[in-house]
């Protein structure tokens, strides 16, 4: 078996600042870690025209009917199942639409799964069965740079003509393998190749921004508010409520029986209320303007 070379790898490298790591008081311990933590920010603020890049590509794609997919092993992995899983509950995405895919399977969540991370050929077996295709988008997720089971997403990805993009914090065959990067410069962590720190927390924040704009740009939100969430329980039916409280201006009793009136659905209930017209018009209304509040609220 060859010897893996980490030694050009940014998130391996030994940080200086916390090379005194065991002996210091516990305060001074996590004084280092909120101290590191504060350059996180700053790198993902580094590589904000890509991720804007990135989302316009990635909502012009899901517009058609594509799917937002991630590939990723360990934490980096984890993470992109955790962004796939959040946006059917946020979005109203359908399961399908975003999909978080990790080495291992899902097994893989909670423990680790020896040499998937290390074989190209399980994402392209995976892709296949997605029965990926041109309308699609793929983002592999990596801190070092060079995880072959991403390497083999992306190479895949291209050869079906979606689009390839990659999240990592070190430069590296992944970055090579995709069509637009975004590369997190993180440094050295805390405690040295642990990647669940800064570079999980640069990728979450990227992952966070790249579902988010994209559903945005979807017409899943209007102004900032979550006004296609499914309530699927008694806090989100709550937070359902409020929204069309606060985008209306009526009292909650009001907006708990406009969406009574409405089948619960919120962007009905909204424009049912600012248009003063019937559900049945409200999504009509609605569909005609391409799902947008906004839009169908400014219509004659």
């Amino acid at each position: 078996m060859s010897r893996v070379d980490l030694s050009n790898v940014a998130t391996e490298l030994q940080n200086p600042r916390t090379a005194e790591l065991d002996a210091m008081s516990t305060l001074h311990l996590v004084t280092a870690m909120n101290d590191e933590d504060r350059g996180v920010a700053e790198a993902v603020r580094q590589q904000l025209p890509r991720l804007a890049e990135a989302i316009d590509a990635i909502a012009a794609r899901m517009h058609k009917g594509g799917r937002l997919i991630y590939c990723g092993a360990g934490t980096s992995g984890r993470l992109g199942v955790l962004d796939a899983a959040e946006c059917v509950p946020t979005f109203s995405a359908r399961p399908e639409q975003v999909i978080g895919l990790i080495a291992g399977g899902p097994g893989a969540m909670l423990r680790a799964i020896e040499g998937a991370e290390d074989d190209a050929s399980l994402a392209p077996r995976e892709l296949q069965h997605l029965e990926l295709n041109n309308k699609d988008v793929v983002v592999g997720i990596t801190a070092s740079g060079r995880t072959p089971y991403v390497v083999g997403a992306l190479q895949y990805a291209r050869s079906a003509g979606a689009l390839a993009l990659a999240v990592v914090c070190s430069p590296g065959p992944v970055a090579d393998a995709a069509e637009l990067t975004i590369a997190l410069h993180t440094g050295p962590e805390v405690l040295t190749g642990s990647t669940r720190l800064k570079a999980g927390t640069a990728t979450k924040m990227v992952l966070n921004m790249l579902s988010t704009g994209a559903f945005v740009r979807l017409n899943k939100v209007y102004g900032n508010l979550m006004v296609d969430l499914q309530a699927t329980n008694q806090k989100l039916k709550a937070r359902s409520v409020r929204i069309v409280a606060e985008a209306t201006g009526v009292a909650a009793e009001a907006a708990a029986a406009l969406l009574a009136a409405c089948d619960g659905e919120v962007k009905v209930a909204i424009i049912a209320q600012q248009k003063r017209v019937e559900a049945a018009v409200a999504r009509t209304l609605l569909f005609t303007h391409d799902g947008s509040v906004r839009a169908a609220l400014a219509a004659p």
